[in-house]
């Protein structure tokens, strides 16, 4: 199957106002554990909203809320409901649109569209001018979505692509302790 095609918008939380007339259909909202529900929120009514809420972490640390296999279950599940509405316009957010919007965003697009991986993380590179994907969430996508890495290898394609673009990335991923993410 081709990837969604829907029209997918990804964006932080100060963003959120600049597209409540644009059509949106469905709204994917991923938080900080403790971040109260963004009040911008309220001009998007009577639409299919799913709030899902952990923190930007890769890995397990004391005091934050790691991604579960169990929040992913929730991104497909919302998957599923705009899958079966054709013609929706899907807007991603997070706090900053950056890690945690970009990886749903591609896990939406490759949902329904295996062999596709690497096109749905390639597509990110229009969207958003510097995403970066959080790697525990598609690597939890991968495994339930049964692709045999194949969601890691089009986040490592769509990661080289980036840094090949804007080299001066490398030294921000660093800074943010994330090093360990970039391509070799």
């Amino acid at each position: 199957m081709p990837l969604l095609t829907h029209k997918v918008t990804i964006c932080g939380i100060p963003e959120l106002p600049l597209h409540c007339a644009a059509g949106v259909s469905h709204v994917l909202s991923i938080i900080d554990t403790h971040e109260p529900r963004p009040p911008a929120l309220d001009g998007y009514a009577g639409i299919d909203h799913e709030l899902i809420r952990f923190d930007d972490i890769v890995a397990e640390y004391p005091g934050f809320e790691a991604c579960t296999q169990a929040h992913i279950v929730k991104v497909l599940a919302f998957g599923e409901r705009v899958h079966a509405d054709p013609t929706g316009h899907v807007l991603v957010h997070c706090h900053a649109g950056i890690s945690r919007s970009t990886a749903a965003a591609a896990i939406l697009m490759a949902q329904h569209a295996p062999g596709q991986e690497e096109a749905a993380f390639l597509k990110l590179l229009g969207m958003r001018k510097h995403g970066w994907p959080n790697t525990r969430m598609v690597e939890f996508a991968d495994q339930l979505l049964k692709r045999d890495g194949a969601m890691l290898r089009g986040l490592l394609a769509y990661r080289r692509a980036l840094i090949e673009a804007k080299p001066h990335l490398s030294e921000v991923v660093r800074n943010i302790g994330r090093g360990h993410e970039l391509p070799a």
